[in-house]
């Protein structure tokens, strides 16, 4: 009687699983007879050209079949056999031609899925982290936290901020997830005021340096690198209670987890959760330090590409790390340093303060809400926030932290609800509009009155109307001349203000007296300017066509350099 031989597939993870634990952008499913529900043993490389006799086997496992394109002759050879193996799936190369007819069709007819690897991407890549996905997607070696779907098992490899925001709920308060240097991987979302202490390391995205140092000369690190169990340190006059384990794979420190006490005390079995905490970190720990980088570079080009319309939305979504039939709103963020915004040139790069800004802020909206994505671009941040049925105005809490840091200011603008990835680009635009709106108020103000701004779009619409008028008019206006032109000339070679005291008196509604206090000089002065204006250079504005000139003129001459976005 012959023996059984157990499966390999029977415990192996899906191929749904292995797929979402691989690197955006690396792979394409073409075709999957059975589904991505399959079992997965092991992947290995196959050489179409090696003799093998009816006995061979690949069950369960996925095939890279290396120097083969899907648009080649042996292409539909080298599927054949790899479904008579009984193989999960075969990998090819794109290439630019795409898939024969042929060779969908046999996919169709079989039970191997047919994936193809996206050009750029390396065969020793691909081997590489398909094996990597396959051994931390194992569900013995790591648990769930609390068992079930809501443990950690359902996170996406490498989701340090839904990581965090697990262990918060389960310890009963705020976590943060460092590398060995003390640096700020993530944290969980803030319920309560953070104390001091999580707020410097939050804003400065690593420890304080002197908090280091004291850590150290008190023998904390050493207690905590050199034990695989909790290591607290009580509350004190200053900060509240802490409690921290190292996260390790065999000898090697990956990092630590934090728990502290979040407006309220630390739940019963916090050390316990934390412990558990620390042995379902390592494979994301572990993929952060060995992918981390690579994938977000790849996360980020989707991310840009769905704001500017991608040619291929719902690939380009999975891409991002997004659901591509939920609606999104976007969200538009610029930091700038408060002591400069009236020499401010619009979205560049920014210094180094407006950068930590914005790196306080990609990892806020990490922790704000699972599915947000980020992207940036010079001084600006760009977030793709899921939306919830009722909620009218999704991220715009996102500012909570950032508005602490000295002499920045951060503008934020709040696009409407996109309904599918379509809409996407039209969210951003409106959006953006919204930045401009706050930036070119903020400019208008004395700098110690300049603070950061969030609106929704619906607020400031008719600012943004006013901004969109003045795009589409200003290539024209730069080729006419006139009577505005020429006083606008006058006033960048000479200095004088003519253009100031006419724009002045119209805000003002021809109002003399209020004009006047606003430019602070005396009533006469103003109307000898606008006198001159008259004299100078034809400037009438009893004329209602020269007052629209005017104004549209003096508004577009403000900008000053002629940039759409700048001041």
């Amino acid at each position: 009687m012959p023996t059984h031989e157990p499966d390999r597939r029977d415990t192996g993870p899906s191929l749904e699983q292995i797929l979402g634990l691989t690197a955006p952008g690396m792979l394409d499913v073409v075709v999957t007879p059975l589904g991505t529900g399959v079992p997965v043993a092991d992947v290995v490389l196959h050489d179409s050209g090696e003799e093998r006799d009816g006995t061979w086997t690949a069950s369960g496992l996925i095939l890279l079949a290396v120097g083969v394109e899907v648009a080649s002759p042996e292409a539909v050879d080298v599927l054949r056999e790899a479904d008579r193996a009984g193989a999960a799936a075969v990998v090819m190369r794109s290439g630019s031609r795409g898939p024969r007819a042929v060779l969908l069709e046999a996919a169709g007819r079989g039970r191997t899925a047919l994936l193809t690897r996206r050009p750029g991407q390396g065969w020793t890549e691909v081997l590489g982290r398909l094996r990597t996905a396959l051994v931390h997607s194992a569900p013995a070696r790591y648990a769930a936290l609390s068992g079930g779907a809501d443990g950690v098992e359902g996170l996406r490899l490498g989701d340090l901020p839904g990581l965090a925001n697990t262990v918060a709920d389960l310890v009963g308060g705020a976590i943060t997830i460092e590398d060995p240097q003390s640096r700020v991987l993530a944290y969980s979302r803030m319920d309560h005021e953070p104390d001091p202490m999580r707020r410097l390391t939050i804003l400065g995205q690593e420890v304080p340096r002197w908090r280091v140092v004291e850590l150290r000369e008190s023998g904390f690190f050493q207690a905590l690198w050199s034990t695989d169990d909790v290591v607290r340190r009580p509350a004190d006059d200053r900060f509240a209670e802490r409690l921290a384990i190292a996260v390790r794979h065999g000898s090697e420190v990956l990092g630590s987890i934090w728990a502290a006490a979040d407006g309220r005390p630390l739940a019963e079995g916090a050390a316990a959760a934390l412990r558990t905490a620390a042995r379902a970190a390592v494979p994301h720990l572990s993929h952060h330090r060995t992918w981390g980088r690579a994938a977000a570079m790849a996360r980020e080009e989707a991310v840009h590409a769905l704001l500017d319309g991608a040619a291929q939305p719902v690939r380009t979504a999975h891409d991002a790390g997004i659901a591509p039939h939920r609606p999104y709103t976007v969200l538009v963020a610029e930091a700038y340093d408060s002591r400069a915004l009236g020499t401010a040139a619009g979205p560049g790069a920014g210094g180094d303060a407006e950068q930590r800004v914005l790196d306080v802020l990609a990892l806020q909206a990490s922790a704000y809400r699972p599915g947000c994505v980020t992207a940036r671009s010079g001084r600006r941040l760009y977030v793709l926030v899921p939306a919830r049925d009722g909620e009218p105005h999704p991220g715009r809490t996102l500012l909570a932290t950032a508005r602490s840091v000295p002499h920045t200011a951060v503008f934020a603008g709040v696009g409407p609800v996109a309904a599918d990835l379509s809409g996407l680009p039209a969210s951003r635009e409106a959006a953006e509009l919204v930045v401009r709106v706050l930036r070119e108020r903020a400019a208008a103000l004395p700098l110690a009155e300049a603070a950061s701004a969030v609106a929704v779009f619906g607020e400031v619409e008719t600012d943004a109307s006013v901004l969109r008028v003045l795009d589409r008019v200003e290539p024209m206006w730069d080729s006419l001349s006139g009577p505005v032109h020429a006083m606008a000339e006058h006033d960048r070679a000479h200095g004088s203000e003519y253009g100031a005291s006419v724009a002045a008196y119209l805000d003002a509604f021809g109002d003399t007296g209020t004009a006047a206090r606003r430019l602070n000089v005396h009533p006469n002065t103003l109307r000898y300017r606008l006198r001159r204006a008259r004299e100078l250079f034809g400037v009438d504005l009893a004329d209602p066509s020269v007052r629209l000139l005017a104004d549209l003129g003096l508004r577009l001459a403000a900008r000053g350099t002629g940039d759409p976005n700048s001041l």
